[in-house]
């Protein structure tokens, strides 16, 4: 039971709320729970953390369609990340034109496809390309032959082989291309209802432009959709970067190719001299026959060796390291 008020207090508070100074809606009961409307049509599966780590890995993934693509294009390629959106598969699907490019992706080892879907005109302009023309895209849009779809999965292909690498911090995906459709349709990979999330990403080719956009239903997503945080990308991608980067580095590195050379000895004539040489002739160097060679590595004097053989070829053995501070 609450306070009981003297009648002091009762004609001080209905002053207070004659006068204006005290509002009514500021002494309701302000402990009545809050109830926020779930909508069972559209299930908050992805939250703004996992579209924001999606937006990160399709950076990467730009920046690597940006370099790779001109080497089969042999043209500038602009790519840049628009934004990300949750919605179902539905609302997805609805909103496709016909004929479109829709490349339908296997994501091993996570279950389930994902979908690449490319702007027609994109897809003309890489067919164009790709047949030796200025890569300029269609007036009026038409179906797509067979021989262009074909031209076209090269691209499709080259532009999957790319996922893997951006989604390394997350999971090692093996992700290959299934088929390409050019009516919604046929790629009809989840149930209607099904959340999505959907990345868009704008393309840039010479003077056309276009949009990609990568559907990655929940349910594939979902055995690594705890991953999908910031704080776990740029933790993995450290690590990565201590360890896979600086073995792969050095690898590289261990089978780079230098010249190394041995000097036999040094010795100065006149041009005379140099200019009257014959076979058999003898140039007097300034080493002895058992004094050790300088042995350089590039230009940098970095062996001391003994002349010698090995089988039927001339050799030197290594005798001491010279050091940098030597």
């Amino acid at each position: 039971m609450g306070d009981v008020l003297s009648q002091n207090e009762i004609d001080s508070l209905l002053a207070a709320l004659s006068s204006g100074e005290l509002d009514v809606e500021e002494i309701k009961d302000n402990n009545e729970k809050q109830v926020k409307d779930y909508d069972f049509a559209r299930p908050s599966k992805f939250s703004k953390e996992h579209l924001r780590t999606l937006e990160i890995i399709f950076e990467h993934y730009g920046r690597l369609l940006s370099t790779n693509l001109p080497v089969y294009l042999r043209k500038a390629v602009q790519v840049e990340v628009m934004n990300s959106e949750a919605v179902t598969y539905s609302e997805f699907s609805n909103a496709l034109s016909n004929p479109v490019l829709l490349g339908i992706v296997n994501f091993a080892p996570l279950q389930g496809n994902i979908i690449l879907e490319m702007a027609s005109n994109l897809g003309y302009a890489f067919v164009d390309r790709m047949l030796g023309g200025q890569g300029t895209s269609l007036d009026k849009i038409r179906e797509f032959s067979e021989i262009e779809l074909i031209i076209i999965e090269r691209i499709f292909i080259v532009c999957v082989n790319l996922l893997r690498e951006p989604w390394a911090n997350v999971v090692d995906i093996h992700p290959h291309l299934e088929r390409i459709e050019t009516n919604s349709q046929y790629a009809q990979i989840i149930s209607p209802s099904e959340m999505i999330a959907i990345v868009t990403i704008n393309v840039k080719v010479g003077d056309v432009e276009g949009l990609m956009n990568i559907c990655l239903p929940y349910i594939t997503v979902e055995d690594v959709i705890d991953k999908l945080n910031t704080k776990y990308w740029y933790s993995n991608m450290q690590n990565q970067d201590e360890t896979n980067y600086a073995d792969a580095i050095e690898a590289l590195i261990q089978r780079a190719q230098i010249p190394v050379k041995a000097v036999l000895g040094k010795s100065s004539i006149s041009v005379s001299d140099f200019a009257g040489l014959q076979p058999g002739d003898i140039i007097r160097l300034d080493r002895k026959v058992d004094e050790e060679l300088d042995v350089y590595v590039g230009n940098i004097r970095k062996f001391t060796a003994l002349p010698g053989e090995s089988g039927d070829e001339y050799a030197v053995r290594v005798t001491s390291v010279i050091r940098e501070e030597q």
